[in-house]
């Protein structure tokens, strides 16, 4: 159906003073409309349709084919076979033979196809798509894409917190807010209902891309064995296409430059002078000098419990607040009860399901890609895979374990015999420094290559599994990506918080690895300052790693291509040209921006409580991402193309899940790595009678308390140090809770080391009861969906029900009561007498 038609049926729909036969002339053309779309078939040679091949004219900024009207949807980059020298002449002409039968069904499905050939490499052929009015009406219905009905006629309050959000929101004198429109499913019945001032602008370039992307991911391009070849992102796979993608929108050009830039997203989101609004704190940090207790005071304190408590309860507030945002942003995004057969099969499903099964809902028989025996079999495949590389992990951190110990002897043994200079560096390039210096830069490469192999080993298994829609494959490709960098990255944090140094054993006997190599042991300070050291240089160093890797790299990418490009030639070049010399986005789109900041939720949660500066650092890291990821998507990468989901999937479920875990794991870290609960402990029973000398609670004596004696003639030979180191002493003091020599229970714990073991366990039921109490309140105080949002749902609702409902139910009513009179009206004719 042209266009011209599609103006005369708009024009019988909104006439409602039509005669009868122009009335059954609507119905008919009511039936006529409906498009049944088919996917394409595989044509013969001479049936094949082809794009309309047209020179660039000139034009740098134009979105649109040369005629200037119809709108460039999306684009389509390919290689001219008869230029290829890599393949062989019968492999070209297969790829060709693919390529043509795909642009043909893609025109038999009602899409505009126009070529043209690059202006900086002939080689390379741009195909231009345009989906005309009718396909997009066809397939909004198919897709149910909710459009607009009416403006949003409510009235709405301001809140009392408008003050504060104002702060972050964009300046309206540049980019201006969207008007609010209640929607619904778009039906092309109901075509008239719809709030329609253009055609051209009814659908917005995002929505009309993500129809163009549909269509061009079902059509097909070959048949084998009766197993149909569809999608692009098999061609592209295969190196027919070298890339698909729509165009950015709303380009300046930046002469000096030659960089794109989006005039609103980039002037406001991108620009980091947009920081100095935000608030910084200033830090005073100690000096070198200082001792590893007053260093370790900064964070071992009872300001940091009070922190760690806060912290837990603001998490809750923070995942509420988050489901209101949610909420609101399903509203605004049209995803409210976006249901499951909403969602549409993944391509690779629908060309697996080649087995019969029955459908206990439908009680039909249905395609699948794999019977239920088979189903089993990927299932356990693929748990087996995701157990052995987190056990592989495993082994690495025990491996790096061992090589410190190992290590540390080596460099005790010999590193000052080979080390000349300084006093200095002496001082500072210790065996302990030496050893772990060496030992990170080992883990780093680890964690480095593990993480890069398993994201294509978890790629793999996912395709394995072959989910039936792209939520299921997002939702379980994250809980596999999420549960290995779980392990990956917060391994060594809980080794050092809650395992290193607490099986030591005491001097005379060491507690050994395999036999052979000695227990690590905790700094003097003691093992929270180690565990901060840990997480500052995670946190800080993966933030600034994360934003080199993002950036940088795509940065020099563009730049060697877009300058080896212009070195080549001096002609205008056009924006489909300009935009396909852009990084691509990837097939993962923003997982990596959902796991990057997953995995630093976990970094400020989990860990809080021996490194308070991890919010901090994470706020400025934050406001800094945001602006980065703006102009990187901007600027450095081909357009998304936009994908409809309702929420975030499965990475809800595990921000819920470390908001429940880090209540443990500080109240733990407070309990077992911190002084706290042994200062408390000695402050209240062990400075007083009957245990202490002091007339009331005091800290005196506190650092004597904790240091028990050994005589050094109970060393055993294995582990008895030179004599020399001693001199005359005979006894020497150590850090733990034991009776001294020469008691009945010399060596064994005392009586205040099970004070504290009760008191710290105490301390842990007491504070998870408490902060989960409050979090069971505050979660059920604060509605998941604001009543804003509520209001918003149900006049959309009712309008829906209102406008297509029961207006089309008066239509019907309307055409079948004139059909009535019509038929009674021939039947009086038939029946009545003729006139002589």
């Amino acid at each position: 159906m042209n266009l011209e038609n599609q103006d005369v049926l708009l024009d019988l729909e909104g006439d409602e003073e039509e005669d009868d036969d122009n009335d059954d002339g609507e119905i008919v053309l009511e039936l006529n409309r409906e498009v049944i779309p088919t996917y394409g078939t595989v044509p013969d040679q001479q049936n094949l349709h082809t794009p309309e091949w047209v020179d660039f004219d000139d034009k740098p900024d134009s979105l649109f084919f040369k005629d200037g009207q119809r709108r460039i949807d999306f684009v389509l980059v390919y290689e001219d076979e008869g230029k290829k020298m890599t393949h062989k002449r019968s492999d070209r002409k297969n790829q060709k033979r693919k390529r043509q039968v795909y642009e043909s069904n893609l025109i038999n499905n009602g899409l505009q196809l126009e070529a043209t050939r690059s202006v900086l490499d002939e080689k390379l052929i741009f195909v231009k798509v345009h989906a005309p009015w009718e396909v997009l009406c066809t397939y909004a219905e198919v897709m149910h894409i909710k459009l607009p009905l009416q403006h949003n006629d409510l009235k709405t309050r301001d809140s009392a917190f408008n003050w504060f959000s104002r702060l972050f929101r964009v300046d309206e004198n540049i980019i201006k807010p969207e008007q609010e429109f209640f929607t619904a499913p778009f039906q092309k019945e109901h075509l008239s209902n719809f709030y329609i001032q253009d055609k051209d602008t009814f659908f917005n370039p995002a929505t009309r891309s993500r129809i163009v992307h549909f269509i061009l991911s079902r059509v097909e391009y070959a048949t084998k064995n009766n197993v149909k070849k569809f999608g692009i992102n098999k061609l592209l796979d295969t190196g027919i296409y070298k890339a698909a993608f729509p165009l950015h929108d709303e380009i300046l050009w930046r002469e000096n430059w030659h960089l794109l830039c989006l005039a609103g997203l980039l002037h406001k989101y991108a620009d980091c002078g947009c920081c100095c609004r935000s608030w910084l704190f200033p830090v005073r940090m100690p000096d070198k000098g200082q001792l590893h207790v007053e260093k370790l005071c900064i964070f071992d304190s009872y300001g940091t419990l009070v922190f760690a408590v806060f912290m837990g309860i603001w998490v809750t507030f923070f995942l509420e607040f988050w489901k209101r945002r949610q909420a609101e942003l399903e509203y605004e995004w049209d995803t409210v009860e976006y249901l499951e057969q909403e969602e549409q099969v993944r391509p690779e499903y629908e060309a697996r399901c080649t087995h019969v099964v029955m459908n206990e809902i439908t009680q039909q028989e249905e395609y699948m890609p794999y019977t239920a025996c088979g189903k089993c079999v990927r299932m356990t495949f693929c748990t087996s895979a995701i157990f052995f590389w987190i056990l592989l992990i495993i082994a690495s951190v025990v491996g790096i374990i061992v090589y410190r110990l190992s290590v540390f002897l080596v460099f005790s043994a010999k590193l000052s015999q080979h080390i000349s200079g300084t006093e200095a560096i002496r001082k500072y390039l210790t065996p302990q420094t030496a050893t772990s210096v060496t030992a990170s830069i080992i883990s780093f490469v680890v964690i480095m290559i593990l993480n890069t192999i398993y994201e294509k080993v978890a790629i793999v298994i996912t395709d394995f599994e072959l989910p039936r829609t792209q939520t299921d494959y997002e939702n379980s490709l994250t809980t596999k990506m999420f549960l290995f960098q779980f392990v990956n990255y917060y391994s060594s944090c809980f080794y050092i918080a809650f395992f290193k140094g607490k099986f030591v054993g005491h001097p005379g006997s060491p507690v050994y690895w395999l036999g052979k190599y000695r227990n690590e042991e905790c700094d003097p300070g003691g093992c929270l300052l180690e565990l901060t050291t840990q997480l500052a240089i995670i946190v800080g160093g993966k933030a600034i790693w994360n934003n080199i890797q993002e950036v940088l790299l795509p940065l020099v990418k563009n730049l060697i291509r877009r300058y080896s490009a212009a070195s080549r030639s001096e002609k205008v070049v056009p924006r489909w040209e300009h935009d396909y010399q852009l990084q691509p986005i990837g097939k993962l789109g923003l997982f990596y921006e959902y796991l990057e900041m997953v995995i630093q939720f976990g970094f400020v949660t989990l860990f809080v409580a021996s490194f308070p500066l991890a919010p901090l650092l994470a706020l400025i890291n934050n406001m800094l991402e945001i602006r980065l990821d703006a102009w990187k998507l901007t600027t450095q990468f081909r357009r998304v193309v936009p994908q409809k989901a309702q929420d975030i999937g499965a990475w809800q479920p595990i921000l819920q899940g470390i908001a429940i875990l880090a209540v443990v794991t500080n109240a733990m870290i407070i309990a077992f790595t911190s002084d706290m609960i042994p200062r408390l402990v000695y402050y209240w029973s062990f400075s007083v009678p009957p245990y202490g000398s002091h007339s009331s609670p005091t800290m005196k004596g506190y650092i004597n308390s904790t240091l028990s004696v050994f005589n050094i003639s109970d060393f055993k030979n294995a582990s008895k140090p030179f004599s020399s180191r001693f001199g005359n002493q005979t006894t020497c003091r150590y850090r733990d809770l034991r009776y001294p020599p020469g008691h009945q229970h010399q060596y064994e714990h005392n009586i205040y080391y099970w004070h504290v073991i009760a008191a710290k366990l105490a301390f842990i039921i007491v504070m998870e009861h408490v902060i989960y109490f409050v979090k069971f309140i505050i979660s059920y105080i604060i509605p998941d969906v604001s009543q804003k949002t509520k209001s918003k749902v149900k006049r959309e609702k009712y309008l829906t029900q209102k406008l297509l409902h029961e207006n089309h139910l008066k239509g019907v009513t309307k055409n079948m009561g004139k059909i009535a009179n019509k038929i009674i009206r021939g039947a009086d004719s038939t029946f009545r007498p003729k006139d002589e």
